[in-house]
Order: C-alpha cells, then structure tokens, then sequence
C-alpha cells in the first residue's frame, strides 16, 4: 500500500486514509461550447487564456464543477493542479476530483499541491520515461492523506492564506524591483548607445527611422561597412555551438550542462555547418527577439546562423555587443520583414537593411566602458532579489507542506483578518523585516 511521504505519524486527532474515501473521479464528457475551457497548471485551475493553443476536440473534454479538485496527470507536472472556482471544461489528460463529505476544499488545494503530495503521485505514476510518466485515478486512490478535524481545516486555511499572502507580496515586490532595474538597464543601454555620452555635442537628424537625432559628428552607413558576412564551413575540428539568448554563443555541451539536459544532438556533414570564429557577431533565428550574439568561442554551428566579420578599422566590438542588443536596433531589424512567424530564419540581407552609425573607435570605447559601468552596478544587484525569491518561494513549498501535514501546529495561532494579496501595497524597503515575522510567526 502507498504511504502519504512525511514523518512517522500525524497528530492524535487526525486520521490517515485512502484517496478514495475523499474523492471520486468525476467522468462527464462536456464540450467547450457549453462549458468554457480552463487551464490546469502551476497557478492552478484558471479559465484559459484565448491565445492558448485549441485542439479540434472540442466536444470531448472533462466536466470540472465549482469546488472539484483537477489535477494533470502527467506525473512530471509537479504541483499542476488545484481546486477549482469554476465551472468548466478541461483537457481529456486532467483528472477531476470531487470531494465525498463537507470538507474545506481549500485544505485540499493546498494539501494535494504540497510538495510531500507532489512527490507522492510522482512516484506512484507508470510510464516509459520521465517525461511520458503519468499517475491516473487507479494509482491516485490507494494514495494515503492526512485529514484533520474540519474546525482545524478551517484554521489551517487561515493561517496558510494569512502567511502564503505575506510571502507572495514579498516575492510580487522583488519582481517589481528586479523589473524595474531591468528597465533601467535597459534605457542605459539605448540612451548611450543610441546618442553617445557627451551631452555638451550638437545633435542632428539621423536620417533613419530607429534612431532620431545623434551626435553631429556620427554617420549612418549602410551595415556592409562594418561588417561582412563569413562564409567558411565548419573545420575538421571545430566543435559543436549553441546560440541562446540566456547564454550567448556556447559549446553544445556547456549548453546541455547548464540547462540539465543529457541528449546531445550531434550534427554531421561539413556540407550543413558553417565555422563561427571568436569575435564574430552571429544572427540566429531568433536575433530579431533579443539581438545579435557575440562569440567568444570558435566552432561550428548550423547553416541556419548567419556569421558577421567585424571590420576592426571602425567597429570596436564591446560597443557594438550593447549596440546589437539595444532595443532600438531590436526593434530596427524586426522592421526588416515579416517575423511573425515561429522558427523564421534572419538572414544577411535583413541584417544589411538597417544602417549603422559609423563613430571614432576612441569614442566607441568610451561608450562601451560607460555602459558596461553602469550596468554591472544592475548585474550584480539583481542576483541578490532573484535569490531573495528563490528563498521565498522554498519556504513557502515546505511552510505549507509541514502545515497541512501537522508538523507544524497552527491550532493556537492567532490569525489576523485576512486581506487579500493583491489589495496590498508593500514597501520593498520592510521587505527582509516583514520576511523576518513571516518566519517567526511559523516558529
């Protein structure tokens, strides 16, 4: 028989018992027509968005009733699922719940999304690979869960909504200022870029439609001038890239590491690769979302990438690494076609479109030692609140975990009324003293 994973016993007055005692499956097939499609994920169990990718299977989905818990029954979907506000419809890969007895379908929600849950219907799930794993009701209902008494259901949910409420306003203002850092660094990059740092110049009209007014003494001139494409097949022992935005230009392998992945896609014949040399500036498929990348490793890469050959008379490469990235160029060779379409390839010729400014390489450097100034104050300031959240986000998993498992014994914790997160205003200065109280008010 499964066992709930947590210590070795619950509180005397609770009692331990099968899934199936607490809920049956519901089976209803609906169509989206008569009851809307809702998503169930991560955030729970929310109407789904009209942007969401529709199947043609419209007329045979699952029933989901206000109060239900839906959960996905891919096992690797860890936490994907909750208890539902709606009444509505879902995909045929969700498995919907519905409670047997008066209970506070809000202590399940948070038991069933727990992280002690969460590993549990992993572990009982079948499958080939992880990714294909999935656990249905016939594995799900001979799960053991705690049920306390439902006046202690009661203040759990109080409590947990009391504190998960602090600790989201916490991590809701670390986004706020790690957005509005990236914003900033963002404009520093634009404005000196863009304009140049000497703001005792004159300034004229471009006469291109990315950049207003520059410097007088800058040119625009057509990109040929400053770049010219690379042509070279890969060499025998060049070694396999991989172009990302989140990472720049790297070795396959690197790539693999750090995202945590083991399958390697190995590329063969010389005929489809294409030689990136160190300092090349590399259009990908995607350089019209984030920019060009600058290479800092020699290898080879797909034919899909086009390679750019800096002209070191007239580009100083650190500036036109921030200048490539600005949002104004972004926006630039976007301008050059019709990139709507996922997976549409850049090439040279969208690259050549859009003019660049020709500036003494003195100067260029100035900028670039500028920004790079400026923006490594951001740099390092933003893993600060990113880890503050990442903090936030553990203590919240294994807050609720113990919670709605016993471990921690809220029944004699007075709760102040709640407020709902979203009518709050924080002050991210009281951020690490209101961190503090959430901390010692689980103690």
């Amino acid at each position: 028989m499964s066992k709930f994973k947590r210590s070795d016993s619950i509180p005397v007055n609770w009692v331990s018992t099968k899934m199936r005692k607490v809920f049956s499956e519901r089976k209803e097939k609906v169509s989206d027509k008569d009851y809307s499609p809702l998503s169930v994920g991560k955030m729970g169990v929310v109407p789904q968005l009209d942007t969401a990718a529709k199947t043609d299977n419209g007329d045979n989905r699952k029933l989901i009733r206000k109060g239900d818990f839906a959960i996905n029954s891919r096992s690797d979907r860890k936490g994907s699922g909750g208890m539902s506000n709606y009444d509505g419809s879902a995909s045929l890969i969700i498995t919907v719940l519905k409670p047997h007895h008066e209970l506070n379908v809000n202590f399940y929600h948070y038991l069933l999304r727990s992280h002690y849950f969460s590993e549990e219907f992993y572990r009982n799930g079948k499958g080939l690979v992880s990714d294909l794993w999935t656990t249905k009701w016939e594995e799900m209902r001979n799960i053991y869960i705690p049920i306390p008494p439902r006046e202690e259901q009661d203040q759990i949910v109080r409590y947990l909504d009391c504190q998960v409420s602090k600790i989201n306003r916490l991590i809701h203002g670390y986004q706020k200022q790690i957005g509005l850092l990236e914003e900033r660094r963002q404009t520093i990059i634009d404005r000196a870029a863009t304009q140049g740092i000497n703001t005792n110049v004159q300034y004229k009209d471009s006469g291109v439609n990315w950049i207003s007014q520059i410097p007088e003494h800058w040119n625009m001139v057509y990109s040929k001038k400053l770049f010219v494409q690379r042509k070279d097949k890969a060499f025998p022992n060049d070694i396999q890239l991989t172009s990302s935005q989140k990472y720049g230009i790297i070795s396959q392998d690197e790539f693999m590491k750090r995202e945590g992945r083991r399958l390697t896609v190995v590329m063969t014949g010389s005929d489809i690769l294409k030689h990136v040399g160190i300092g090349d500036f590399v259009i990908s498929m995607r350089s019209f979302q984030g920019g060009l990348e600058y290479s800092y490793v020699e290898g080879k890469i797909s034919s899909a990438y086009v390679m750019l050959i800096p002209n070191k008379e007239k580009v100083y490469d650190e500036y036109f690494k921030w200048l490539l990235k600005s949002k104004s160029y972004i926006k630039a060779l976007q301008g050059t076609s019709d990139l709507v379409r996922d997976g549409q390839a850049l090439r040279y010729a969208n690259f050549a479109k859009v003019y660049l400014p020709e500036i003494p390489l003195k100067e260029q450097k100035a900028i670039a030692d500028y920004i790079t100034s400026k923006v490594s104050k951001i740099d390092n300031a933003l893993p600060t609140f990113q880890k503050k959240i990442e903090l936030l986000r553990e203590y919240r998993t294994r807050l609720i975990s113990d919670v709605v498992t016993g471990q921690i014994d809220v029944r004699d914790v007075v709760i102040p009324d709640y407020i709902p997160e979203e009518d709050i205003e924080i002050d991210i200065d009281d951020a690490d003293k209101d961190l503090k109280e959430v901390v010692e008010d689980a103690e």
